[in-house]
């Protein structure tokens, strides 16, 4: 079962209580004659994805009809169709996903333990909205009517957050920059895309919103919460095929391979990978290219496949070397110099090649990076020196890794931090233990 954010949504902008609900719908269904005698347990299973039986879903209409002065129909509750609650928003019309978008917004503002705990789905369910938007059919026309008239003012202001919380996130983590993102997107995001605009703008308002959604998804994921990441990075994969642009597709892809390869989905990796590469032809740039080749090669290291790994790690340099500052897009600016290194050293180290692993991860951490990026690669490198039996060099290389990581709220930081931090405790040295007991201290502060 998926979580019915649309029930949830309209019952928020209606001000009624779970069990409000349920009273409502049985005072409605006496005037059927059905006894009925749901209680607010009831529409927690409904909001969690159950189907209500029988009458009980027009009755719901009905209630909320009431309530908001307006018709509610059963697509409006999530309950159009058998298991519409889990409907996939890339099979919607664009104007349906809208909708489902903005509810899940609200919901996962509002903290609602249904959404936050939400499960990231593998499968058929992962791999379909790739495949569609890969493929056909493409949307003809996204211009809509509403109330707010959107102008190219409003598409600038979006660009302008989305570099604003990337930057953010980058400075302190996904775990405090997350509500701050989702928010702007409910107060500010929703009613835009619920406008007035015509369809050249309004692709470009879907290219600025999937833009920014990602960057929700990133901070999602980065504060642990995966299955919600998984949606917000879906649901920008259908914006940006609304927006027409191949490449923005191919960088959310980029996104869902580095969760795959988080989650040990490593052929599911590859071939969203080779998806992305493929589907964006001459859009990708060489920044994106080198990112998805070099992820490519973790995930066939992995497999144990070191030919194609070093195939992978030979096409990530070559675009690499083409990359030209000021000629890629601005969601494509996290590929700095010295990125492509550690990756390439994470793979190398999967496939046992030490010597050549620390030779990257070394290069990586003489490249100047944000402090984010260098944790990364301060981590991977002290990693190395370990496998080597350098624990005093390790040890060195892990307190700057700490005294880098302070400030920010990250779960996959403290994933690094506490995996260097039992290799140190692995190793017999009294520095080595010394800097795990810094970072003892670091994760002993809570998020």
């Amino acid at each position: 079962m998926h979580p019915n954010t649309l029930l949830d949504a309209l019952l928020d902008e209606a001000g009624v209580s779970h069990a409000g609900l349920a009273a409502h719908v049985n005072r409605a269904g006496r005037d059927r004659g059905l006894a009925l005698r749901y209680e607010h347990t009831a529409v927690a299973r409904w909001l969690k994805g159950q189907r209500p039986r029988g009458q009980v879903p027009d009755l719901i209409c009905e209630v909320l009809a009431a309530r908001l002065h307006r018709a509610v129909t059963l697509d409006d509750i999530g309950l159009g169709v058998s298991g519409g609650a889990a409907a996939v928003a890339h099979g919607s019309p664009l104007s349906a996903f809208v909708e489902r978008a903005t509810a899940l917004w609200r919901s996962d503002e509002q903290q609602r333990p249904h959404i936050l705990g939400v499960q990231a789905v593998t499968g058929t369910p992962a791999v379909m909205p790739v495949w569609e938007w890969e493929n056909p059919p493409e949307d003809s026309d996204v211009s809509r009517d509403g109330r707010t008239r959107v102008s190219t003012a409003d598409i600038t202001m979006l660009g302008a957050a989305r570099a604003h919380y990337e930057q953010m996130y980058r400075k302190t983590g996904g775990v405090a920059t997350r509500q701050r993102i989702v928010g702007f997107l409910n107060a500010e995001t929703a009613p835009l895309l619920r406008g007035a605009y015509g369809d050249s703008l309004g692709r470009q308002l879907h290219r600025a919103t999937g833009a920014l959604v990602a960057v929700a998804g990133i901070c999602a994921y980065d504060s642990d919460a995966l299955g919600l990441a998984q949606r917000y990075f879906h649901q920008a994969l259908r914006l940006a095929k609304a927006s027409g642009d191949r490449g923005l597709g191919a960088y959310v892809v980029a996104l869902l391979v580095n969760q795959s390869l988080f989650m040990g989905e490593y052929r599911q990796a590859v071939a969203f990978a080779e998806a992305a590469l493929r589907s964006a032809g001459e859009r990708i740039t060489p920044a994106l290219a080198a990112d998805l080749s070099a992820m490519q090669a973790k995930a066939y290291a992995h497999l144990g496949d070191g030919a194609a790994a070093l195939a992978g790690i030979r096409r990530a340099e070559a675009e690499a070397e083409r990359i030209r500052p000021g000629h890629e897009p601005a969601e494509t600016g996290y590929v700095q110099p010295g990125l492509v290194n550690v990756q390439v050293a994470e793979a190398l180290l999967s496939l046992g090649d030490l010597p050549a692993a620390r030779e990257h991860a070394r290069a990586a951490v003489e490249t100047p990076a944000h402090d984010r990026g260098r944790v990364h690669r301060l981590a991977m490198l002290c990693q190395i020196e370990l496998r080597q039996g350098e624990a005093d060099a390790a040890a060195r290389t892990a307190v700057e890794m700490t005294e880098r990581a302070r400030g920010m709220e990250s779960q996959r930081l403290r994933d690094r931090l506490r995996l260097v931090r039992e290799h140190l405790l692995a190793s017999d040295c009294r520095d080595a233990r010394q800097a795990a007991e810094l970072i003892d201290g670091a994760l002993r502060v809570p998020l």
